[in-house]
């Protein structure tokens, strides 16, 4: 940041130097007309001339100079500024992202940053030669004559209240604009992720009318802001040829009256330009301010958004232990958690959750669809923060660890299964970066990927599409459990992602993990009891409450709800 605030200074001192030389010029040619002119004073014109044309050219060397490094601070500026909020959105909890739409965080990452960029660009020129220009240009116009300067004390409180209404009027509907904005990005990432379901349900018209809705409010608000900052320009231009009007009147009775040489009023009305243009100038930095505020306000919504999840009680573990904690054995205690999404919220999430996970051993967790099944297992590794109770990892507070600590020991295959553009290869390593390639096949191996990994052209050089279009649900799930094994975490959590595997790669799946990893402690959420019933010990959950705990026999002569799923799932396959 430091280059570009230079880079800034250098273009404010061009252009500063630019203005000086500009306002030299208008002197020079009012001693030609009234001196070399009215006294046939050739060599006079000659001279002056060359100091007019040699003013010119060091302005235009210095103008092009404040351009370039104005560029290079604006652009500069914009891409440091995009790059902390894109460090601020890594740094962000679940719960920060919630606060927040993906279309909008997008817009302001782009567009509204591109605003701001680009006023500092070319907006640094005009908002730094024009006050310059204004003061000196208004100084040398009192000298020369002050009754015609006076002209300016009715013009410029006219002109200043013009431009108070246009702004005031303008400032909401760019905020408003850039709203839209996000509404259009929402609108194109929803249809283009779910482009297949559009496609299978002919869905097509529908979509088109609801972008266009959006496309048609964005349309309108930008109509009622751009009609309303055109009317700059016709304002500034009925103050500024009222006031030339103003001057020639007033000017030619000083002439008239022998107070005032021609040259002289030349002279002025080209300082009476100058200003004018200077005023012209300033409006229009108003009005890229305006909208560049709009957007800077928007930018620093999520610069300044509180983190919710921070390492500042591990960092006071640090320094009173001496060293970060590490998470030896994968121990998991739940104390009394209760949570919800947010603080304001009436009913919590999660109730009264006290459960012991012993190191290595197998947990299934099963319940209902919305008994908060993968809310629970994302308190482990602090995805989310416990609102009451406590959490702990090998008896610690997961707050003592710090966060990439924690997670790093922690691996979780969400539901969502992700995957990114590049080959088989770099998506495993997302696990290691720095695995070899017998790591690789060995975690593949235990997640049953290999066997369609093979017989793919490249193996595991293949090039996956973006977010995996080239393999199949089942593929995308066994490459995401390979990447998790492939971390050695203490903890392995499987968040329903061997659901759209057949039973028997399910089971193969589970054998592995049982025979090649047996100290990990592995934490299975699924919807069907074929998935947990080998697990050590079964949680059943109900609208966010421990329901039973206990192994499948156990649950099956106990516990009515999972007496409930079994006998559902038995049917099922029944029929």
């Amino acid at each position: 940041m430091h280059q570009y605030k230079k880079y800034a200074y250098i273009a404010m001192a061009c252009i500063v130097g630019e203005s000086v030389f500009e306002l030299i010029i208008p002197l020079l040619m009012s001693d030609i007309v009234d001196v070399g002119v009215a006294n046939g004073d050739r060599a006079y014109i000659f001279r002056q001339g060359a100091l007019m044309v040699g003013c010119a050219l060091i302005s235009l060397i210095l103008g092009a100079g404040s351009s370039r490094f104005a560029a290079l601070a604006g652009q500069g500026f914009g891409a440091e500024l995009r790059k902390a909020e894109y460090k601020k959105l890594q740094e962000f909890s679940f719960a920060n992202m919630d606060r927040f739409r993906v279309s909008s965080l997008v817009t302001r990452l782009t567009s509204d940053i591109t605003n701001i960029q680009n006023t500092v660009a070319t907006g640094m020129r005009p908002a730094c030669r024009s006050p310059v220009m204004l003061v000196m240009a208004l100084s040398v116009a009192f000298s020369m004559n002050m009754k015609l300067a006076f002209v300016f004390c009715v013009a410029l409180p006219i002109l200043a209240v013009l431009l108070l209404y246009i702004i005031i009027h303008v400032r909401p509907l760019y905020t408003h604009m850039q709203g839209a904005i996000d509404m259009i990005n929402r609108r194109i990432r929803e249809n283009l992720t779910a482009i297949r379901v559009v496609k299978a349900y002919v869905r097509d018209d529908h979509e088109i009318e609801k972008f266009n809705e959006s496309n048609e409010a964005l349309q309108n608000v930008s109509e009622r802001a751009f009609r309303f900052s055109a009317l700059n320009m016709p304002a500034m231009q009925l103050v500024m040829y009222s006031t030339i009007l103003c001057i020639l009147w007033f000017g030619s009775q000083i002439i008239g009256a022998g107070e005032m040489e021609v040259g002289k009023l030349t002279g002025f009305l080209s300082y009476v330009l100058q200003i004018l243009n200077s005023l012209m100038m300033l409006s229009n930095v108003f009005m890229m301010i305006t909208r560049s505020l709009a957007s800077g306000r928007r930018v620093m919504e999520v610069i300044d958004e509180k983190i919710e999840i921070t390492d500042e009680q591990a960092e006071k573990v640090m320094e009173k232990e001496g060293k970060p904690l590490e998470v030896e054995k994968g121990d998991i205690v739940f104390d009394h958690v209760w949570f919800k999404y947010k603080k304001q919220a009436k009913e919590y999430v999660l109730s009264d959750i006290d459960l012991h996970i012993s190191p290595g051993q197998t947990v299934g967790i099963i319940g209902q669809t919305g008994s908060a099944k993968s809310t629970l297992i994302q308190l482990i590794p602090r995805l989310y923060e416990a609102t009451e109770g406590e959490v702990r990892v090998d008896g610690r507070p997961v707050a003592d660890y710090p966060v990439h600590v924690l997670r790093d020991a922690i691996a979780v295959v969400l539901q969502k299964n992700t995957l990114f553009s590049g080959s088989i290869r770099d998506n495993l390593r997302w696990g290691k970066a720095d695995a070899t390639d017998e790591e690789i096949a060995e975690a593949c191996r235990i997640a049953c990927a290999d066997e369609f990994i093979q017989r793919m052209p490249d193996g595991y050089d293949t090039e996956l599409g973006q977010g995996g279009v080239n393999v199949s649900g089942g593929q995308k799930q066994r490459l995401c459990i390979a990447r998790a094994i492939l971390k050695s975490p203490k903890v392995l959590i499987l968040d329903d992602s061997t659901s759209a595997v057949d039973t028997a790669t399910e089971a193969r799946i589970r054998e592995g993990l049982a025979h090649k990893l047996p100290h990990m402690t592995k934490i299975i959420i699924a919807q069907r009891i074929s998935s947990v019933m080998h697990a050590d010990q079964i949680v059943v959950l109900s609208e966010g409450r421990i329901h039973a705990i206990g192994d499948h026999q156990t649950l099956l002569k106990t516990d009515e709800i999972y007496q409930d799923i079994y006998n559902s799932q038995k049917e099922g396959a029944m029929l």
